[in-house]
């Protein structure tokens, strides 16, 4: 029995970093089992639901009770769906499915889980802040697999997108099983074993399972090996596949007798190597831990490391964000208007938070959504009571909102009231019926744009509230439906959180207002900038703390090939950061180890006058340097040396203590820790130095896309679209629009003049400015329909332009430069274009070549014979037109039929006509006939041919807006002088045809009273 057990004992000894767990071997462990479905009702909640049986209760998949699933009250961005399982489990898979029988289902969703239901994260698929792919209808299930799997206890579900004919619907299920803690957690654990015949039996900790062996008798022999096996063990039969066991043994007992370790030590029972006997060495390098920010920390046992899964920040301690700190900066790396995570103070101690970037053509704006109801209905109450106390709560926390406000330019808060009577109007003893309560949990009595205290809305301030001797419209008590527009702007006041509003005597009264969300401007540190003029100059500012963790971000720019951008010393330590060479950027401190070193070199010299981004960190783990996209380097700290970071003097931002080697350029966004400095107060009272920098153009000029330009502003960029077919804040967003059949839009590119056969010369004289050498020409086109014309530009000579697709759908293209010959014909074989699939067409003509580009692939080059000028440019034609007899055949025939479709991109030259119609800036040059409504995007809507309304979504707002894009309307100005005639014609007839129905009731009434008449004079002949 002994030699069994023993046998068993020393196979287990060499394994004891394993995770434990009551499974037998060869039985892989089942983690897929579903948790949700056997949860009751009350472990389900969500932001709201749309009526009883569309609660959270009812969103188990499969089931069809209730309304067969969970959904919201209002269908947005913002609802989310919650389940509580209980205890903490491990996830590795989720599905979902839409709601049973109906027309509501999620297309795509944010994945959310929290350890205790406050602090949340999000699952990133590879570290993308895009959701994960929902349903294609209401009832296929559709399953996700969660590479990794994660641990936690609540998870929320957040809709970002759903079927646009139906609303939010969802079921879910979560897939997982119980969470199990490994061994090597630093603690104390026993282990006990017993083998009998076939069986052996193991208990760890209070886990015991029980495992078949093999049909035989084990002889252990007389060495038993602890912790490993000899160099020169191989003849022993001691053979593991892991390496030697660290940490601490204790209470060594094999079968009844225990084993005494210092007679290891003096010899007299076996012998040893590496060990401390009778005593445990082993060195916690987790406690204190050095990983922030909710980091994991492991060790091995000579050192330790960070995991930052799921914490939104990286690095050896999981110090640095993984997020920009604002939508500022997310819009300046080109990202357009979505969801995005900021981190308002970078590296300290507040975590990410979601929030909606609407990017608009002067500014980003932050929109933080508040979880308090859409709207609030008020009604009386007596005097002194409470008729209303609403609270609003927001996704992020106090200290999040207060960073992330501390940071904008400016913020505000909307709240539409709309009342009936609203309070008496003789309680005029100042006495205020109605507050709200700040970010702080302070009462302000003030509305709207009016200072502090002042108890007054906008109107009251402007003096055009609806009754003089009231500061509110809504204080009139007038027995009629009033409205205040309030704008709360005190931003250190900001966001809501409380509104309360008190009976003022009317028990009749009514009043209803919505909160909108916070709005926040821009972000004052990006830009915040200061130049250093000499060498001598510099900025100083109090002693960098960074004891344990030190990191520094900022932005320069030069063009001289040497300079220190930031120097702080201690008594022995230092930190510093310098541009050594033109390609060299070096960052070198001393925390008393000695000096160390880590640069980064660039192909490609720094002084080139653009923006470059440093970022440095140092920490107990060593010291990395990023610049740019570069890779970055990094330099291990020594093992056990000192590790804190301790400095004394005043730090040098563009220059040194010694004031030798100081930086020419400007520094701009220099964050320490993630507290960013105001670097353009400190240069105001600095000689020497002057606040802010121009020329970013250089920089950020990249973004402006489509032939859009870059103008400098003080404070940043701005992309000039007047001459692209885009619009939007980087010239990105497509101009698209449906033509329906037989429709048509005509751009002017001059006035018609009317001249006689003989006035070639004067017509010279009229229209040289457009006769053009060189255009370049693109646009972009779905249809199904053949033959189309894509494109037509005409001229007062009779020379023209037309691009079309033939009969077989290939693309042709038309040149008629001289209206004495005949066109030049080429026809483009690329493929069927009229598949129903988006694509783009580009024209390029210099003089007698012609460069075509179809996809932004296929490319061929063509020579014109016809000519080289294309003079007297008078007109383009999108769609149908008849005025073709002088064009060639085939021109004729598309013209004919005319373009049925979406369109997008279209420009010639600088002449955009979709956007002329759609965004209207100046004069119309636009003559729109038919059906023409504008789309979001063309690769966005249904097949062509299929009805308008599938193919025309609502289009975002206009760029200068703030608040969500997707809250904007349609803009359509055109000419539409056709539409007009015939709304008159139709209104004419339907006149007609009223006037003469009108005279037939009369004439037939007339005839009834007639014999009506008749047949009591023939019954009183006949009596």
């Amino acid at each position: 029995m002994a030699s069994a057990a023993w046998a068993v004992l020393r196979v287990l000894l060499l394994l004891p970093t394993q995770t434990w767990s009551p499974v037998g071997a060869g039985n892989p462990r089942d983690c897929d089992a579903p948790l949700a479905s056997a949860l009751p009702r009350s472990s389900f909640s969500s932001s709201s639901e749309l009526s009883s049986s569309h609660g959270p209760g009812f969103s188990r998949l499969n089931r069809r009770d209730g309304a067969g699933g969970w959904t919201p009250l209002v269908s947005n961005k913002y609802q989310w769906l919650q389940i509580d399982l209980g205890e903490r489990m491990e996830i590795t898979a989720v599905a979902t499915q839409g709601g049973y029988g109906s027309s509501d289902w999620v297309t795509s969703y944010l994945l959310m889980f929290s350890d205790g239901g406050r602090n949340w994260k999000q699952y990133r698929r590879e570290e993308s802040i895009w959701g994960f792919p929902g349903n294609i209808n209401a009832d296929s299930v559709v399953h996700y697999r969660l590479q990794p799997p994660f641990e936690a206890r609540f998870l929320r579900f957040l809709p970002l997108a759903w079927n646009p004919r139906g609303r939010i619907g969802m079921r879910i299920e979560v897939y997982g099983c119980a969470y199990s803690a490994g061994l090597n957690d630093g603690q104390w654990h026993s282990v006990s074993l017993s083998a009998k015949w076939s069986h052996v039996s193991v208990v760890v900790d209070d886990d015991r399972a029980v495992q078949p062996l093999v049909a035989a008798l084990i002889d252990s022999g007389d060495t038993y090996y602890f912790g490993g096996c000899l160099d020169n063990s191989s003849g022993s039969g001691c053979k593991s596949p892991l390496g030697g066991f660290q940490g601490c043994l204790r209470l060594i007992t094999i079968g009844d007798k225990a084993v005494d370790p210092i007679s290891v030590q003096q010899g007299a029972l076996g012998n040893f190597r590496d060990l401390q006997i009778d005593s445990c060495g082993i060195t916690d390098r987790c406690l204190p831990s050095y990983c922030e920010h909710g980091g994991e920390c492991s060790q091995s046992w000579d050192t330790f490391s960070c995991d930052c899964l799921g914490t939104g920040y990286t690095g050896e301690t999981c110090h640095s964000s993984l997020y920009e700190r604002s939508c500022e900066a997310h819009k300046h790396r080109g990202n357009p208007s979505g969801l995005y995570y900021i981190d308002a103070d970078g590296s300290g101690p507040l975590g990410p938070f979601l929030v909606y970037c609407n990017m608009t053509a002067d500014a980003a704006w932050t929109v933080v959504r508040h979880g308090g109801p859409d709207a609030v209905t008020v009604r009386g109450a007596p005097s002194g009571r409470p008729r209303s106390a609403a609270s609003f709560a927001y996704s992020a926390g106090t200290g999040q909102l207060q960073a992330a406000v501390g940071l904008a330019e400016s913020c505000e808060q909307r709240l539409a009231l709309r009342c009936g009577t609203a309070r008496r109007p003789d309680l005029r003893d100042g006495t205020p019926l109605s507050w709200w309560v700040g970010r702080t949990n302070e009462t302000h009595t003030y509305w709207g744009g009016s200072l502090p205290d002042a108890q007054k809305c906008t109107c009251g301030l402007e003096g055009n509230c609806i009754d003089s001797q009231y500061y509110c419209n809504c204080d009139a008590g007038r027995n009629e439906r009033t409205s205040d527009t309030i704008v709360f702007s005190q931003k250190e006041h900001l966001p809501v959180t409380q509104i309360v509003m008190m009976g003022g005597g009317r028990p009749h009264s009514e009043a209803a207002y919505t909160l909108g969300p916070l709005l926040c401007r821009g972000d004052k540190s990006f830009w915040n900038s200061a130049s250093f003029n000499t060498e001598t100059s510099y900025l100083h500012f109090p002693a960098f703390h960074g004891e344990l963790t030190a990191d520094v971000c900022f932005f320069f720019k030069t063009t001289v090939s040497s300079g220190v951008f930031m120097e702080n010393l201690g008594i022995t330590d230092f930190i510093r950061l310098e541009l050594r060479a033109p390609t060299e950027v070096t960052f070198s401190f001393d925390v008393g180890n000695g000096p160390c070193e880590v640069t980064v070199q660039s192909p490609t010299p720094f002084n080139d006058n653009r923006w470059h981004h440093v970022r440095a960190e140092r920490n107990v783990k060593g010291a990395s340097l990023q610049v740019d996209q570069l890779p970055g380097k990094m330099q291990p700290a020594p093992a056990d040396g000192h590790v804190r970071l301790q400095l004394n003097s005043q730090l040098f931002i563009g220059g040194t203590a010694t004031r030798q080697r100081g930086f020419l350029g400007c520094i701009r966004s220099l964050q320490l820790n993630g507290v960013a400095l105001d670097l353009e107060e400190r240069a105001t009272v600095t000689p020497g130095v002057e606040p802010g920098c121009v020329g970013h153009c250089s920089s950020y000029g990249h973004l402006c896309r489509n032939e859009g330009k870059c103008r400098e502003k003080r404070r940043g960029v701005a992309c000039d679209c007047a001459f692209s077919a885009y619009d939007g804040p980087f010239c990105s967003n497509e101009i698209s629009a449906y033509f329906g059949t037989g429709s048509s839009m005509t751009y002017n590119f001059q006035e018609h003049y009317t001249l006689s056969e003989n006035s070639s010369s004067l017509v010279s004289s009229l229209h040289r400015d457009v006769t053009l050498t060189r255009e370049m020409i693109t646009l972009s086109f779905r249809t199904t329909r053949t033959p189309s014309l894509l494109l037509y530009v005409s001229s007062f000579y009779e020379e023209y332009l037309s691009v079309i697709l033939a009969n077989n759908g290939s693309l042709q293209i038309r040149y008629k430069l001289d209206r004495h010959q005949n066109p030049d014909a080429f026809n483009f074989d690329f493929k069927n274009m009229a598949d129903g699939h988006l694509h783009q067409v580009k024209i390029n003509r210099e003089e007698a070549v012609v460069m075509v580009e179809v996809n932004q692939s296929a490319k061929k080059q063509v020579i014109l014979s016809s000519g080289t000028e294309f003079n007297a440019v008078k007109s383009l034609i999108l769609g149908k037109f008849l005025e073709a007899a002088d064009t060639d055949p085939d021109t004729r025939r598309a013209a004919a039929s005319g373009f049925t479709g979406c369109l997008s991109a279209v420009r010639f030259g600088r002449a955009a006509p979709l956007k002329a119609a759609l965004r209207p800036s100046g004069p119309s040059r636009v003559t729109v006939r038919g059906h023409v409504a504008p789309m979001t995007r063309c690769a966005a809507g249904a097949a062509s041919g299929s009805p308008a309304r599938e193919l025309v979504p609502r289009l975002a707002g206009g760029s200068g807006r703030s608040g969500p894009a997707d809250e904007g309307e349609p803009l359509v100005n055109a000419d539409r002088r056709d539409s007009a005639v015939i709304g008159g014609v139709i209104a004419v007839v339907i006149f007609i045809l009223l006037c003469i129905t009108a005279i037939a009731v009369r004439i037939y009434q007339q005839r009834k009273l007639r014999k009506e008449n008749e047949s009591k004079v023939s019954k009183k002949e006949e009596c």
